[in-house]
Formats: structure tokens, sequence, C-alpha cells
């Protein structure tokens, strides 16, 4: 809810993210994939829509819509169509896009939401369907021209729309970023929404709680969640303040200025007649075997939802270190690997905390961490059988991020190994109790004084005395 001038409004959200599909090849040509290549290096004769060409679908791309579909938990159609969506824009040589309309791939399914406060909620899918992408228009290569890279032209695309059960901002960055994570487990799109693999197109309106649908504006081509999230805020507020100044919400086409943080006119918003869709006379219905979208469903990859429920139950994580763990695939799969025969919520806080923070300052990702699992793990076990004490393995971890080294092979060189010689730990807990005098006396009333001289002996030993032999002779030798 947001407050208003003249009481409380409800935004109303749904959203339609466009999904590469990740395949060497486009939907209906054979031209490749890959991002970065040169402007138009990659375009067959079927993505410039020479005269005479025919599309032939890429049954690769149907497998990966349908694997997202089942992933969504959603209805797989048996049977879909493939129509033409016609407008005219300089990157879409056809002058028609092939997608589908009233028959998709897949129907209704679901994402659950993580919610702030512990809770879960549903928001429901109303379908998933293939299309091709468009070109791309470059307005920033010359000072009076726009160019064309056909480059993205033809590649398949998964549109999935979502109901309009999202209610701020805030909770479309939760839906965005949860799908991503379902795609990117599926191995179906790799969700990099810098390269425009991932975006967004955001319907928001508002109303009065209980009241009917508000007219509802489109934010286009929103490529990061943090935008999608400002974008959301900023019209909504914009809706609100207008209708509360007497004026109407028009419906129309909007495109968010990421520099002033604000919504701005694009165009007035298109209807489904304005696009003339009828089914494409070059392509048959697709016809799916039910037995081979069974096979399909049993092959796939446990999801996060899952994954998190087994972490909790098998590894005794809670439950919100089983959520950032299992975001990313790889993540889960190097904490496994990681706490396999080891303290899991040990295994768990080394890659939350100090594995995830070298991987921030570096910029890296954990499929290119200078830490493998291994080797992390045997950091863990030096510290579990007392061969180095826990402050002295930040100090081998962070020599292990810069060189890649073992753990071993950095305790051995740098002499690191812990003390555990009680009679070399007791002669520094004398000499540490016999320079602070002071401190031994406030002991009684002070407990706390006992940290003090912890500190003292670690300083003395270098940080390799046995903090637990240090702790309980200092206690013994105080009186504690």
């Amino acid at each position: 809810m947001i407050e208003g001038r003249t009481g409380a409004w409800e935004v109303v959200i749904g959203l339609e993210v466009h999904a590469q599909v990740i395949a060497e090849a486009k939907l209906f040509s054979g031209a490749a994939t890959a991002f970065g290549a040169a402007p138009n290096s990659q375009v067959s004769t079927v993505d410039a829509a020479f005269p005479g060409m025919l599309p032939v679908l890429n049954r690769h791309c149907v497998e990966q819509a349908v694997r997202t579909g089942l992933g969504l938990d959603a209805a797989i159609n048996l049977v879909s169509v493939f129509a033409r969506k016609n407008y005219f824009y300089p990157d879409l040589p056809a002058g028609y896009q092939i997608s589908q309309y009233e028959q998709p791939l897949v129907g209704h399914g679901q994402v659950s939401l993580d919610l702030p406060d512990g809770s879960t909620r549903t928001v429901g899918i109303t379908r998933l369907h293939l299309e091709q992408d468009a070109g791309k228009s470059l307005h920033d290569q010359h000072p009076r021209d726009t160019y064309v890279d056909l480059n993205r032209a033809g590649i398949g695309l998964m549109e999935i729309v979502s109901e309009p059960d999202l209610r701020s901002g805030e909770e479309a960055g939760l839906y965005l970023r949860k799908l991503r994570s379902i795609l990117r487990y599926l191995g179906t799109c790799d969700g990099n929404m810098e390269e425009g693999s991932l975006r967004c197109d955001c319907n928001v309106s508002v109303r009065r709680p209980g009241e009917p649908y508000g007219t509802r504006c489109e934010i286009k081509n929103l490529n990061s969640v943090r935008f999608a999230m400002q974008a959301i805020d900023y019209e909504a507020r914009r809706q609100i303040e207008l209708i509360e100044g007497g004026g109407t919400v028009a419906q129309e086409t909007r495109l968010f200025d990421t520099a002033r943080g604000v919504t701005r006119p694009m165009r007035s918003k298109e209807h489904d007649y304005d696009y003339r869709y009828f089914p494409d006379p070059d392509l048959l219905p697709l016809i799916l075997d039910p037995d081979w979208v069974a096979q399909m469903r049993a092959e796939l990859p446990e999801l996060p939802d899952a994954k998190r429920a087994r972490f909790v139950s098998q590894y005794g994580l809670p439950p919100a270190d089983a959520m950032v763990l299992v975001t990313e695939r790889a993540t889960a799969d190097y904490f496994e690997t990681l706490a396999k025969g080891r303290d899991a919520k040990a295994a768990a806080n080394w890659v939350i905390g100090d594995l995830f923070g070298a991987l921030n300052r570096k910029g890296m990702t954990i499929e290119h961490s200078p830490v493998a699992a291994a080797q992390l793990g045997a950091l863990i076990d030096l510290i579990a059988d007392g061969t180095i004490s826990g402050r002295i393995a930040k100090d081998v971890f962070a020599e292990m991020v810069e060189t890649g080294a073992d753990p071993g092979a950095i305790v051995a060189a740098k002499g690191l190994r812990q003390v555990t010689d009680a009679g070399a730990i007791e002669a520094a807990v004398d000499a540490a109790l016999a320079a602070h005098p002071a401190q031994v006396a406030q002991y009684a009333a002070n407990p706390k004084v006992l940290g003090f001289f912890v500190g003292q002996v670690m300083k003395a030993t270098g940080g390799k005395a046995n903090p637990a032999l240090v702790n309980e002779l200092l206690r013994r030798k105080l009186g504690g």
C-alpha cells in the first residue's frame, strides 16, 4: 500500500519477462547466437527476411521452453500455434514477428516468493510462449543516423507473463530474482540482464483497496532488477498524484529514464488487434508427444525451493542461510562439495562471509573463485584438527585468495601452526599477568578483563596460541 494525500492506494503489477533461450542457433534459422560478435555477422537470409526464405523450427528451443514451463509448475500445451505479430520497425525486416498468441506452448504456472518477513506468497504465471527476438537499433553510433544490428534478430525468446499479483517494486524485484534463479538452474536462459538476455516490461496501475483494476501503463525494456523496482515505484507515485490532482491515467507505453529516475511517454498503448495476429502460414501447429514431456519432467534438476528445504533438513542450516546458498546453482554445488564430511554451519559461514566478501571485492563469480571448494575444505580441516586457530585461518584465507596456494603449504611456509604446548602457553599467560597487576586486581569485580589478557597472550604468541587453552589457564590463575 502507498499512502497518498487522500488515503491508501494499492499498486497492481504484472510483469512480462523476455528470456533469451540458451541455444547455439536461432529459433527459425541456423545462424549463430553468440553475444558480442561483430554487427550483422550472425544473420541468415531468414533473419534478414529475404524473399522466399522459410522458417524451420529449432527443436532445442522448444525443449528449452518446455523445460522452463515444467520448472514453473505450469501446464504444457501439447498443441500450440505460431502466429504473425505485425508491426513495422527498422530492426524487424519482415514487418512481423513470429510469436504465439491464442495457443501458447505453456499455460498457467506459478512462482513462490520468499518475502522479507519470512512468509511466502505465490505469484501466478499466465503463460509462456516462444517467439523470435527483434534486431537492435543503435542510436548512439552516429550524430544523425540510426544503425541496425540484426545479430539478435531471430534468437529464440521465451516471453513469461505473470498474473497481476505483485504489489510493490520490492515484490517485483523478488519475483525477477527468483525467476532468474529458476531459469539458470534449468539451464534455459543465462539471466544476464546486462547483455540483454533477460529483459522486463512492467505493467503498473493503482486502485483504492477493493476497487476494480485501474488503467495500466506499460514500462518497456528494463534491463536490471534495480531499474525495474525504481521504475515501478516512480510510476505508481506518478499515477496516484495524477488521480489525486483530478486527472486520469492514459493507457500508454512508457520508458524509464535511468539518469533522472522517471518514466516518460513513448507511445499510446497498443492493443492485440493493432498487431493483426494470424496463424503463420509457413509453420504447422506444434504437436508434442506426451511421453516426451513426461520424460523431460522426470529429468528436471532439483530447483531452488526444493534445494533450500533439503539444506535446512539435511544440513541443519537456518532458512536464511539456505536461501542465500541456493540462489545460484554454482554456489549450492560449491557448498555441498565443501560441507561433505564437515561441519555444515561452519562451511556455510565461510561461503556466505569470507568467500562472498572476497569475490565481491574482486568482482568475480563463484564459478571463477580463486579458492576451490577442496582448498577451502582443507582450511576448515586445519581449524577442526587444531593445526591453526580461527583467527590465523582468516590470514591464511586472505593469502589463498591472492595466490591460489593450498592452506597447508601457507601454514608450513609461514610457521603458522597453532601452539598447543601447555608449558609454552602457561609461560605466556604468567608473563601477561605479571605485566599487568592492575588488571589482575580488577578481575574479581569485572570478569570481562579476561578478554584483555587473552588479547595479550595472543599478541605475545603471534596469534598462534590455542584459544581454548589460553582461556582455561587464565581462568584458573585468576581464580575464575
